[in-house]
């Protein structure tokens, strides 16, 4: 679904990332780890098109796509989902991006029936975004991107802030997308939430990759970079 070569950026003269590498197919699920400034939210940023890289190419499906192209076919779920809250109620912010791309009223709707259902959000469908906990906010932001058809859905820190109840609703959410065949990407500090659900781990430290790989070999190379992992085994490393 998506193939990163070689990616670099350079913002104000300074180097974020530099030859960055990896790919993740269809229904999988690839973490990004690494301390503080290592470049991760702006990799995010650079493969959804946000910011344009100097350096590397971007493939989507096998086919390499500049920013504007990107932009409509990843998705992107910010660590403030307050930010990506647009619509009046549930329904309509769900629907503000179908309609932003001009599609008809009736695959607006069908789409937003469709998010709604796969994520279960039908009891607070009416709702008023603003009333709603952290889980089921961060559950909108990313019902509100399903809801365009992207490919590939990353998410910038997703679990921050979230009490027990809540990163589960959203752990569940993440796992529904990888059951319908998205290439699911996550940046996240908070390894012993969703480390034993991932297909491949990619370790950044510094601005370059130090590992990309299978999830139970990147563990020593986590602690070794500062990044917190539980010693509980892999397989039981989940909140669910």
């Amino acid at each position: 679904m998506l193939e990163v070569k070689d990616l670099s950026l350079k913002l104000e003269g300074k180097q974020i990332f530099e030859n960055i590498s990896f790919s993740v197919g269809k229904g999988e699920l690839l973490a990004i780890c690494g301390p503080n400034g290592s470049g991760k939210s702006c990799l995010l940023k650079t493969v959804k098109g946000l910011l344009k890289q100097n350096n590397g190419s971007v493939l989507v499906q096998g086919k390499e796509q500049d920013c504007s192209e990107r932009l409509l076919s990843t998705g992107l779920v910010f660590q403030d989902a307050d930010v990506q809250t647009v619509g009046e109620t549930v329904e309509k912010d769900i629907a503000f991006g179908p309609r932003n791309l001009r599609w008809s009223d009736e695959k607006v709707k069908q789409s937003t029936e469709e998010v709604i259902s796969l994520l279960g959000m039908q009891e607070y469908r009416k709702k008023r975004p603003q009333i709603l906990s952290g889980g089921e906010k961060r559950c909108l932001a990313i019902a509100g991107v399903l809801a365009m058809h992207p490919g590939v859905v990353m998410m910038d820190e997703v679990f921050s802030n979230l009490d027990y109840p809540s990163v589960q609703m959203v752990l569940k959410a993440v796992l529904k997308l990888k059951e319908e065949g998205i290439a699911v990407i996550i940046v996240s500090h908070d390894t012993e939430i969703f480390l034993a659900h991932a297909d491949k781990v990619l370790v950044v430290d510094g601005g370059k990759s130090v590992y990309c790989g299978k999830p139970d070999a990147s563990l020593e190379v986590l602690k070794k970079h500062s990044v917190h992992v539980s010693d509980i085994p892999l397989e039981k490393m989940t909140w669910l």
